[in-house]
């Protein structure tokens, strides 16, 4: 299924998002969980994405008892001083909410297929991820997530009718949850590896959208969990804005490092620019240019 390219630009303000990024260590190395989006979906219909979503209101207000991190440690590891502090928060708690509501896995807690369930129901009735945690006696388990980097859509943007501001969060699948997709928002949940993934996309067998091609070909270049957490421990989140342009027809996606974009210093090792081709984004070079 080939993604459309939107031609007109979109007004308003990036929606606060934040998205996961579950690892594990497996035989054939590192593999990332993804999640095929139901085809009806309004936004990147079949697509296959990391689990996430908008910041939700009931992601905000939550009171320090119920963090395992004081809050200004949470912003502070963003690395993002404007942003108010409730809204830092915030993302963290999306990011674990949405990861629980769609792949039914909540990364550092210790909880049973029961324990789990209770906490989907809660937040399927509109309960706050804090009321859920509660009802388990756990406090939000925000350590358990690492800031990866944070996309911010333009407003020529190429593949969605929204903006957003997402955040990227790594962080390591506990070994005694499984991933199950909950056939509302996602129709198929799936662990492979950076290298697999983005072998299947160029074979035709899935859809992949910019953030997830490039994400992937950075964590084609790890082949554990701890090294990769601690690498971005210690980079911190990379910031891409993308800057797209259309050339002789074709939409060309910029990034930080680019000859073409504001930024010169790029960001991640590999390619700085995509290009809209037989019916998806590219990187000059093909395949080869993705992987290390």
């Amino acid at each position: 299924m080939a993604l459309d390219i939107h031609l007109t630009a979109l007004d308003g303000a990036p929606l606060p998002s934040a998205t996961v990024m579950l690892l594990r260590d497996a035989p054939a190395g590192l593999e990332v969980l993804m999640m095929r989006r139901h085809g009806d979906s309004a936004e990147l219909g079949g697509v296959y994405v990391f689990p996430g979503g908008k910041l939700d209101p009931t992601d905000l207000g939550a009171a320090a008892q119920h963090l395992d991190r004081e809050a200004e440690h949470l912003r502070a590891e963003l690395a993002e001083p404007d942003t108010p502090v409730d809204t830092a928060v915030g993302l963290y708690l999306a990011a674990l909410r949405e990861t629980l509501e769609e792949c039914g896995v909540l990364p550092g807690a210790q909880l049973d297929a029961a324990g789990l369930a209770a906490m989907r129901h809660r937040l399927a009735e509109g309960r706050s991820l804090m009321d859920a945690l509660a009802a388990q006696g756990l406090r939000a388990p925000t350590a358990s997530l690492v800031p990866w980097s944070r996309w911010i859509t333009p407003r020529l943007a190429s593949v969605t009718r929204k903006r957003f501001d997402t955040r990227f969060f790594v962080a390591r699948a506990p070994a005694d949850q499984d991933a199950q997709h909950d056939d509302h928002e996602a129709t198929e949940a799936v662990w492979l590896t950076p290298h697999e993934a983005l072998q299947r996309y160029w074979d035709g067998a899935i859809d992949l959208a910019p953030p997830q091609i490039m994400s992937l070909s950075q964590l084609a270049r790890h082949t554990q969990v701890d090294g990769l957490l601690e690498a971005a421990r210690q980079a911190g989140p990379a910031l891409v804005q993308p800057e797209p342009h259309d050339h002789e027809g074709v939409r060309v996606i910029c990034y930080p490092g680019d000859a073409r974009h504001s930024v010169r210093e790029p960001v991640w090792d590999g390619p700085t620019r995509l290009l809209h081709r037989n019916g998806r984004f590219e990187p000059e070079g093909g395949l080869a240019a993705l992987l290390p």
